[in-house]
């Protein structure tokens, strides 16, 4: 089954992302992997300190997750696999491709003007030609409409 692989954040683009990959996925009988990427944290030397900056972290990355399954249960039936990890965005996200076969594309929406954002610049960048499936890059421009009328 061809999954769609989404990376969610508190951006507005994360949201278009996911708006189209689930509607995408529905409609390709596809499935749809949403990855949440936990920064990783600066070192404390006290050790409870730091167990509570993690935790604080993971919790942000919880609600995160949960905000995204709200919005996507008001949109499709689609029920999607959910993944955390820690560390650099760029280094997690290739290892979720590297590790699940499943996934047919990844899916980043680029911001409305401006830069287009830090993993559309590097995915679609020179290092684009090495990854195991294409990349999808929505226009943050676009309505709610016209990603129904695209996906």
């Amino acid at each position: 089954m061809r999954t769609y692989l989404v990376i969610i954040d508190e951006t507005e683009e994360a949201e278009i992302a996911l708006r189209f990959a689930a509607r995408r996925a529905a409609k390709t009988k596809g499935g749809l992997e949403i990855l949440v990427i936990i920064p990783p944290q600066e070192f404390v030397a006290w050790g409870g300190v730091q167990a509570t900056i993690e935790n604080e972290a993971r919790e942000h990355a919880e609600a995160i997750v949960r905000h995204a399954i709200d919005t996507l249960a008001q949109e499709t039936p689609i029920v999607p696999k959910i993944s955390m990890r820690t560390g650099d965005a760029v280094t997690a996200i290739r290892s979720a491709l590297a590790e699940n076969g499943e996934i047919g594309a990844l899916v980043l929406a680029a911001a409305k003007s401006g830069h287009p954002g830090p993993l559309v610049s590097h995915f679609a960048g020179a290092d684009s030609g090495t990854l195991p499936c294409p990349v999808m890059i929505v226009p943050g421009s676009l309505t709610n409409e016209a990603l129904d009328r695209l996906s």
